[in-house]
Order: C-alpha cells, then structure tokens, then sequence
C-alpha cells in the first residue's frame, strides 16, 4: 500500500521560499526542483503551482520558475492548492 499523501509542512514552504530568497536568480526546471527538494512529480507541481498563485514565483515561456523580483515570502498558514505526498 502506498504511502499516504499529506499536505506540505510549513518547513518545506519555507524551505522552497528561502532557495529563492537566497539565491537571486535561481531558476530552475520542474525536474530540478524535484531534484534538489526530493519531491514526487505532483508534490513539486502542486508546491510550485501554489507559490505562482500567490506571486512568489512565476513560470518562464521555456517552463522554468525564477521568483518575482519583489516577492514577499508566502505566510506559513498558507497551504499549497493541492495535497502533496512526501518524498
């Protein structure tokens, strides 16, 4: 039986956030963000898809995500759209 989904702590949000915050520039590919966070393909694609809503990401015409220039770090009560399943 699988595992069951639950939805992304605080510390990952934050995590995720601070990657962007930290690094100016930093963009990268879905399959990076995997990568580099240890998430399953729908649990980055909803972490990702959520941080766009709220504008602290946006996705380039080539598909990859860079933070917008002015972000403001997403409140922590927030919670992606979607559930996520730990990696």
């Amino acid at each position: 039986m699988p595992p069951e989904p639950i939805r992304a702590t605080d510390d990952v949000l934050r995590r995720v956030q601070g990657e962007f915050l930290e690094m100016p520039g930093l963009r990268l590919t879905e399959a990076q963000a995997r990568r580099l966070w240890g998430l399953d393909a729908a649990s980055c694609d909803a972490l990702l898809g959520a941080l766009v809503d709220a504008n602290f990401l946006f996705r380039t015409r080539d598909g990859a995500f860079m933070r917008v220039e002015r972000a403001m770090p997403v409140k922590a009560s927030q919670r992606p759209r979607a559930t996520i399943a730990a990696a």
